[in-house]
C-alpha cells in the first residue's frame, strides 16, 4: 500500500480559528501527524464558532469541524513552568511548528524560533500573521475583513451600487493558510537537501495581494485603474453574467471563435459583422450596447438549455448554482470531493476533504476532528510521562 506524501513528518499545531488551521489542515490531509497544541480551558476559539449552538457548547463548533480532520489535540499551558518544559520536550521530536499568535508572542513566553531552533536546528518554523513579522503595522491586530479591506481586494470588489464589496467568504485567511502550507512544503523539500529547518514568515497581508496580479499589472504597468465591472469580466466581452428566460448564465466568450459561435447559437449572426462588435477590445468597450441585445435572445430560453447548446460549441458556460446545489452536482460528487467522517457523539459528518489528487502518494480524510484533549495522554506517553504523571498535571492545569 502506498504511504501518504507526509506519513513521519510531527506537526505542532499552535494556531487557531482558521488561516493557521487551513495550513495545517493540509498538511494533515497528506498524511503528517498534526498536534494540535490548545489552552487546557477551551482550546481553538473555532471550537465556539458556528451556526449549531449545541455543538458550541461541546466545543466542536462547524468552524472548527471544518478544518481540523486527521488532527490530535493536546492541551498545555505553555505559560507555566511545566508546560515549556513539555513543550520543548515535544519541539525535540516535530519536524514543524506552525504559529499565527502576532509576532511578539511566542518570544514574550520564551519560545520564539531562536530558542526552539537551538533545541532542533531541523525545525520548519512558520509564522502567520496579518501583517507580518517587520513592518510598521507588524503588532497590530488583524481579522480577514481587514486584510480584505487593506489589500485593496474590497475596492475592486462590486459595481457602482454597490461598493466596497467584501468577498462571501475569509478569503484572506484562506489563502493565507495554502501559502503556508506551500511554503512549508518548499522547507521541508530544502531540509531534505541540506538537514537544514529554517523560518518561514507568513503574512496575509501579503498573501492575498498576488491573487489580484492581472488587475495589479493593468495598474503598475498599464497605468489602469481598476474599474467596478461587477459580474462583467474585463479581459473580454461577451464574457460575465446575463438573463435568461428562468434566471441568469454565466458565458465566457474569451477567443474569436467562441464569440462568433454564441452568435450562431443565438441566432444573431449579424452582430459578428457589426463594426461595434467585430474585435475583443472594441467589444470590451461598447459591452454596454451588446449585453441587452444578447439577453433578449436569452430570454427566449431557460439556462440550462442555453448552458448545453453553447457548451456543444465549445462557448463556456454554466449555471449560477446556490452552495447547496453547488454541493450535489454530479461533477463534484464523482471528484469525491466530500467525506463522510465517522465521529464520536456527532454520528458521520460531512466534510471537504483534499483537493489534489496524487496518483502513487493519495491523501484524504482518515480521522475526525478531535475532541479537546482527545490525544493529550498519549502524545505525552510518547515522551514517556505515565498516565499517572498526566493527571498531577490535570490537577495542577498544566494539560
Amino acid at each position: 500500500m502506498s504511504r501518504a506524501l507526509l506519513e513521519g513528518i510531527r506537526v505542532l499545531d499552535l494556531t487557531n480559528v482558521l488561516a493557521g488551521p487551513f495550513a495545517t489542515l493540509h498538511l494533515a490531509l497528506l498524511g503528517a501527524e498534526v498536534i494540535k497544541v490548545e489552552n487546557p480551558k477551551d482550546g481553538d476559539l473555532a471550537r465556539k464558532l458556528g451556526t449549531v449552538t449545541g455543538l458550541n457548547d461541546q466545543l466542536m463548533g462547524t468552524s472548527f469541524l471544518a478544518q481540523n480532520a486527521n488532527k490530535k489535540s493536546l492541551t498545555l499551558n505553555t505559560k507555566s513552568p511545566e508546560g515549556k518544559e513539555i513543550f520543548r520536550r515535544l519541539v525535540t521530536t516535530a519536524d514543524v511548528l506552525v504559529e499565527n499568535f502576532r509576532p511578539d508572542v511566542m518570544n514574550r513566553l520564551g519560545l520564539g524560533y531562536d530558542v526552539l531552533s537551538g533545541l532542533n536546528p531541523r525545525l520548519v518554523y512558520c509564522a502567520i500573521s496579518g501583517f507580518g513579522q517587520t513592518g510598521p503595522d507588524a503588532l497590530k491586530p488583524a481579522y480577514d475583513q481587514i486584510i480584505q479591506g487593506l489589500s485593496g481586494v474590497m475596492a475592486v470588489n462590486g459595481d457602482e451600487r454597490l461598493n466596497p464589496l467584501r468577498t462571501g467568504f475569509p478569503v484572506c485567511d484562506t489563502v493565507g493558510g495554502l501559502n503556508a502550507a506551500f511554503a512549508v512544503m518548499a522547507a521541508l523539500y530544502h531540509r531534505e537537501r541540506t538537514g537544514e529547518g529554517q523560518f518561514i514568515d507568513v503574512a496575509l497581508l501579503d498573501s492575498i495581494m498576488p491573487l489580484m496580479g492581472w488587475v495589479v499589472a493593468n495598474l503598475l504597468i498599464g497605468g489602469q485603474q481598476p474599474v467596478l465591472m461587477g459580474n462583467d469580466n474585463f479581459t473580454a466581452a461577451p464574457s460575465g453574467t446575463f438573463r435568461t428566460q428562468d434566471g441568469f448564465i454565466n458565458i465566457a466568450a474569451n477567443k474569436q471563435e467562441q464569440w462568433e459561435a454564441l452568435c450562431d447559437v443565438l441566432d444573431v449572426a449579424h452582430l459578428k459583422t457589426d463594426p461595434r462588435f467585430q474585435k475583443r477590445d472594441i467589444r470590451k468597450q461598447n459591452r454596454t450596447a451588446l449585453t441587452p441585445l444578447l439577453e433578449k435572445k436569452l430570454a427566449e430560453r431557460p439556462t440550462a438549455d442555453w448552458v448545453e447548446r453553447l457548451n456543444d460549441r465549445g462557448v463556456p458556460s454554466g449555471a449560477i448554482l446556490s452552495l447547496e446545489d453547488a454541493l450535489r452536482q454530479p461533477q463534484v460528487q464523482r471528484r469525491a470531493l466530500l467525506q463522510a467522517v465517522p465521529t464520536d457523539g456527532l454520528g458521520a459528518l460531512t466534510l471537504l476533504g483534499l483537493t489534489a489528487r496524487f496518483e502513487k502518494t493519495p491523501g484524504g480524510i482518515t480521522a475526525p476532528p478531535p475532541r479537546l484533549s482527545a490525544d493529550t495522554e498519549a502524545v505525552l506517553g510518547s515522551l514517556g510521562i505515565d498516565p499517572e504523571a498526566v493527571a498531577a498535571l490535570r490537577t495542577k492545569g498544566v494539560v
